[in-house]
C-alpha cells in the first residue's frame, strides 16, 4: 500500500487519481488547503496532520505501507516571507516527524515533492540539476533543507527516495473532475480563466521590460498529470528494489512567456482579456525553464502535453465550478 500525503490537494489528488489504476492507496490529509472532493473513491482517506505524531503512528499501524509519496507542504512564496515559521514548522519539522515514524515502521520508500524554488535566480537559460540551488525564500530554503536531511537519512538509515522538482504545475485531469483550485489563487492560468469565465475584472501583468522577446517574464508550464506519471515512473524504480538518491527536474523544457500564456488561453476559449501592465515583483527571474533530460535519459520520462492541452483541460475543469 502507498501512503500519499496531502494527497487530497492539487498535486496529490491528481497523482492520486493515477495511482489507483495499479496499487491500494491511503491518503493522509489535514484538508487545510485540500479538498475531500478530490481524492479518488477507490482511495481510503484519512483525515489526519503530518505533524501530528499520533497521526502518523495509527496510519502505519493501520495500513501496510510499502512507500511515502509526500506532498503536504505550504506553497506559498510570498506568504512564506511573512510567515517563515509556518514554512519551517510544515515543511521542515513535520516531514522529519514523518521520516522518523517511517523509519520505526522500517518503511524505505520515499517520492518527494520539491521545487524549481530551490534554485533561486538562476543565472542560466535552461536549469539542469547540476544548476546551483540558492533559494531566495524560505518556501525554496524549506524544500533545500529537507532535501539535504533526505541525502543524510540515506547514508546513514539506508532510505531510498526520488526528489522531484516541479517547475509550474498546470492544467486538470481530462476528465474534468478535479482540476486547480486554491485560496487565494495566485497561479497564472487559473487566474486568467477566471478573468475570462467573468471572475476577475482584469489580468494583472507584472513586469514588460524584462529582456524577453516580448518582454514579460518566461516560465515553463507542466501538465499536472504529466507530473503524476513522473511520480509513478519514480516509484516503480523503487519498488522495484533500486537504490536511489536522485534528483529529477520536471518541466517541459520549453518557456513561455506571460503574454503568451494569456494569448493561448484568449485561442482556447474564444474570449478577449482585459490585461493591465503593472510593476515588477521583486525577486521574479526573467526566465525559469527546465531541462528534463535526466529524468529521461535514466526513467524514460517526457512532459507529453503542451501549453494549449494544459489550458484546454484547465478550461474544462473551470467551466464547471459555481463561482
Amino acid at each position: 500500500m502507498i501512503l500519499v500525503v496531502g494527497g487530497a490537494g492539487y498535486i496529490g489528488s491528481h497523482l492520486v487519481k493515477e495511482l489507483v489504476e495499479t496499487e491500494e492507496v491511503v491518503v493522509l490529509d489535514n484538508l487545510s488547503t485540500g479538498h475531500r472532493e478530490a481524492v479518488d473513491s477507490r482511495a481510503i482517506f484519512v483525515k489526519g496532520d503530518l505533524g501530528n505524531v499520533d497521526d502518523l503512528i495509527m496510519v502505519f499501524r493501520s495500513y501496510p505501507i510499502k512507500a511515502v509519496m509526500h506532498f503536504a507542504a505550504n506553497s506559498l512564496v510570498g506568504e512564506s516571507v511573512v510567515d517563515p515559521l509556518k514554512y519551517y514548522n510544515n515543511n521542515v519539522a513535520s516531514t522529519i516527524m514523518l521520516l522518523k515514524v517511517m523509519q520505526r515502521f522500517k518503511v524505505k520508500n520515499f517520492i518527494f515533492s520539491s521545487t524549481a524554488a530551490t534554485y533561486g535566480i538562476p543565472n542560466v537559460d535552461i536549469i539542469d540539476e547540476t544548476t546551483p540551488t540558492s533559494p531566495i525564500n524560505p518556501y525554496g530554503r524549506s524544500k533545500l533543507m529537507v532535501e539535504q536531511i533526505l541525502a543524510d537519512f540515506s547514508k546513514s538509515y539506508g532510505l531510498n527516495y526520488v526528489v522531484l522538482r516541479y517547475f509550474n504545475a498546470a492544467g486538470a485531469h481530462k476528465s474534468a473532475a478535479i482540476g486547480e483550485s486554491h485560496d487565494p489563487e495566485t497561479h497564472l492560468i487559473p487566474i486568467v480563466l477566471q478573468h475570462l469565465l467573468g471572475q476577475r475584472d482584469k489580468v494583472s501583468v507584472y513586469g514588460s521590460d524584462y529582456e524577453t522577446e516580448d518582454g514579460t517574464c518566461i516560465r515553463d508550464y507542466i501538465h499536472v498529470t504529466d507530473l503524476a506519471s513522473a511520480h509513478i515512473l519514480a516509484l516503480n524504480t523503487l519498488l522495484k528494489g533500486k537504490k536511489s538518491e536522485e534528483i529529477y527536474n520536471l518541466g517541459n523544457g520549453l518557456g513561455f512567456s506571460v503574454k503568451e500564456v494569456i494569448e493561448t488561453c484568449e485561442h482556447v476559449t474564444g474570449i478577449k482579456a482585459n490585461v493591465e501592465m503593472a510593476d515588477r515583483r521583486p525577486g521574479d527571474p526573467a526566465r525559469l525553464v527546465a531541462s528534463s533530460q535526466k529524468i529521461y535519459d535514466e526513467l524514460g520520462w517526457k512532459a507529453e502535453r503542451n501549453l494549449e492541452q494544459i489550458i484546454t483541460d484547465a478550461w474544462n475543469w473551470h467551466q464547471k465550478q459555481e463561482y
